[in-house]
């Protein structure tokens, strides 16, 4: 399996009669996230900003297409214009980095969103959070599109190795014994914490490294037998596989153990 990362994928896509508001955005990388960070509100900070309720359901759209237009039906300005607070999208850390990504990859620069856990938020937890990494001088950048310059992520434009960790990563550092699952989870949520994170933030990842960035509450598979607590080593021993082909970024195991079992994102979710 070849994944070329420099081109669109299912939810990366931006349509043609989109890319004239693309024009005025800078051709540099983090010029690039540096603008899409002027889009997005988070759904817990929306209310304040003044934007209505009925717009939160604006965090459930997949499509980069669909978030321009989104965009643009409250503001036709071009992407490179900072949106106020109220006149930004309702999304989560994956919109930031799904329309980054899609916007790089339009520009022919290889890119992928990345899902898993962020060290920095708070201290000795790891929180659910996606970033984006962008393929430079033959090394993956790895980069924090929502939190871009911000004082408490490190390096945000290249960040060091375990500021973020891939689901792959963190289910290796779980595996290892050295770490309790329960410190994984979602920011806010108290039952959202566990090896069910890891596990499900692992697949989404997997499902990320082969071009298709899903919601963070996207399931599928036996995602939610995981998060219940039904599943047993066998499944362990799958994600173990997934670490490691996600780890080695190695496109032929990626997409071997893609195709294993009930791992693909179904058609209902990508359609």
């Amino acid at each position: 399996m070849d994944i070329d990362y420099a081109t669109p994928g299912v939810f990366t896509t931006v349509a043609p009669e989109q890319v004239p508001l693309t024009k005025g955005l800078p051709e540099d990388p983090i010029g690039i996230c540096a603008a899409v960070q002027q889009l997005f509100i988070q759904p817990t900070d929306a209310p304040a900003a003044g934007v209505p309720e009925e717009r939160l359901a604006e965090r459930n759209i997949r499509p980069a297409n669909a978030l321009i237009d989104a965009l643009t039906a409250i503001d036709p300005a071009p992407l490179d214009v900072p949106r106020p607070p109220d006149k930004r999208v309702v999304g989560t850390c994956r919109h930031w980095s799904t329309l980054a990504t899609a916007l790089l990859r339009q520009r022919g620069i290889a890119a992928r969103a990345r899902c898993g856990f962020g060290t920095y938020f708070e201290k000795g937890k790891n929180l659910d959070h996606w970033v984006i990494e962008y393929l430079q001088d033959g090394r993956w950048t790895r980069v924090d599109v929502e939190h871009l310059h911000r004082p408490y992520v490190p390096s945000s434009e290249d960040m060091p190795a375990g500021a973020f960790l891939t689901g792959g990563e963190a289910w290796q550092w779980y595996r290892t014994g050295e770490v309790d699952a329960q410190l994984f989870g979602v920011a806010g949520v108290d039952f959202a914490w566990g090896v069910g994170e890891i596990r499900g933030n692992l697949i989404r990842d997997l499902a990320a490294m082969v071009k298709i960035e899903t919601l963070p509450w996207d399931e599928w598979g036996r995602m939610q037998a995981s998060y219940q607590g039904r599943t047993g080593e066998e499944f362990d021993q799958l994600m173990d596989r997934i670490a490691d082909a996600c780890g080695a970024d190695d496109p032929a195991a990626i997409g071997a153990v893609y195709a294993a079992e009930d791992l693909a994102v179904p058609e209902e979710v990508t359609r």
